[in-house]
């Protein structure tokens, strides 16, 4: 696993000769002198939490970019310890020096995409997602069969074998993540306003969101709708980019985030609307992310200022339609890239607090990743069943029924979390409790 010693410029580890980075975007050396080393970051990572281990932990890790920098070899060690990086930025949020190690890890793991040299099985399952979940066409294929086994309860008959943890723990973990299907639900184009018109929005109706939870996006749509927004969803908009960026696939990611701007900016709107966390810490990145291109550095700077969350931009515009009482207590759990990436955390609660008869309870520990962090579940399956089995306890000391968080990833790592200890809780988006008190239905509806 990642939390071994590492070893540095030792003969015969693979890299050896030759120094860790090229020239292209490696780590920046002016974002690594920010950091002075000083401890802050320690309780809040999730995996120096879990091992102890310095160089699982941010400033560890970024000794080991300068190390890099000063031509040591990408050792396997060295790799393990960057992969092991949920990349929750838990440690931006607690830096009092303002490091920005989202932009350093991102750096460096493009760089370990590029140079480092994967073992057959590693390649082949990262083949196997990322030829899968940035499309949705794809994933639609997937859901007939899936319902299918789901109903007739084979996926869980084949849990109970442990067959597949044999074969393969990361194809395990895939299975049992995958979230209970219910019917498909497609976004119009185009959703006109209720009332006054005070917006033209954009939504992003994105991929494992798109496919496996199409009710939050019809929730999404309806809420604006009733907040005085025209939305628009254009059909032939694709993957926004955001797991591949953030493992590093930096190639692909650009090609996915320039289609995302062609499409959106042909559609002529104020906002982009985006319910997925990861999703929206990505999208507005982009002015990082193609800053090198010449024919999208400025589009992709104004698109990135147009980026909104779903909760951000109800706050930003002022709510206007009426709540009708939901009558239940829930707990809030802030979805890493929407607290510390994106810096959303009062709006949300601020809305849900709105509703008349919701009792929202914080969960301790708060700022400890799930362990969910994109696809990181399904690569470190181990480490991501222990964060999500802390997860769970946490939110099950609140004593609420109801569990609210904003991205699909949180929700299906928790959801299976809480399953395999027992607790029933019932999970929502915020879209989806919003959507519910706006239109007077039960939330159970």
């Amino acid at each position: 696993m990642g939390h071994d010693q590492v070893q540095l410029g030792i003969p015969g580890v693979r890299g050896e000769g030759q120094p860790a980075f090229d020239a292209h975007r490696p780590p920046s050396k002016e974002l690594i002198d920010d950091c002075v080393h000083c401890g802050f970051c320690l309780t809040t990572c999730p995996t120096y939490n879990l091992w102890g281990e310095e160089m699982d932990s941010p400033r560890g890790r970024i000794h080991l970019m300068q190390a890099g920098l000063e031509g040591s070899p990408l050792t396997d060690s060295m790799v393990g310890h960057f992969d092991a990086c949920l990349g929750c930025m838990a440690c931006v949020t607690a830096c009092p020096s303002g490091v920005q190690y989202d932009r350093l890890i991102e750096q460096t793991r493009a760089q370990v995409e590029r140079r480092h040299d994967r073992t057959p099985k590693e390649k082949a399952l990262r083949a196997a997602i990322f030829s899968l979940f940035p499309y949705p066409k794809r994933l639609r294929l997937l859901r007939g069969p899936l319902r299918l086994a789901q109903k007739v309860g084979a996926d869980r008959a084949l849990a109970k074998t442990g067959l597949l943890e044999r074969i393969s723990p990361e194809l395990a973990s895939m299975q049992s993540l995958a979230p209970q299907l219910g019917k498909a639900e497609k976004v119009p184009e185009r959703t006109p306003a209720i009332g006054e018109r005070r917006a033209v929005v954009g939504m992003l109706t994105g991929c494992v969101q798109r496919e496996f939870f199409p009710g939050v996006n019809a929730a999404t749509a309806r809420v604006l709708a009733a907040e005085g927004c025209e939305v628009i969803a254009p059909a032939r908009q694709g993957c926004c980019g955001a797991l591949s960026t953030h493992v590093g696939r930096e190639e692909e990611g650009q090609r996915f985030a320039r289609a995302l701007i062609d499409t959106f900016s042909e559609a002529a709107v104020d906002y982009v609307v985006v319910n997925s966390a990861g999703c929206g810490s990505s999208m507005k990145e982009y002015v990082h992310l193609l800053s090198d291109d010449p024919a999208y550095a400025d589009r992709a700077r104004e698109f990135s200022s147009r980026v909104r969350d779903f909760a951000e931009i109800i706050a930003e515009l002022g709510p206007v339609a009426p709540r009708h009482p939901i009558n239940a207590v829930a707990a809030y759990h802030d979805a890493c890239h929407l607290g510390h990436a994106q810096g959303i955390r009062n709006q949300p609660r601020e809305l849900l607090r709105a509703i008349p008869g919701l009792e929202v309870r914080e969960i301790p520990d708060a700022e400890i990743c799930c362990g969910s962090a994109g696809v990181y579940n399904i690569l470190n399956p181990e480490p991501a069943k222990e964060l999500g089995d802390r997860k769970a306890a946490n939110i099950a000391s609140t004593g609420a029924e109801l569990l609210i968080t904003a991205n699909p990833g949180c929700l299906m790592q928790v959801a299976n979390s809480l399953e395999r200890a027992g607790k029933s809780i019932g999970m929502a988006h915020t879209a989806v409790v919003l959507d519910a008190s706006i239109r007077g239905v039960p939330l159970e509806a």
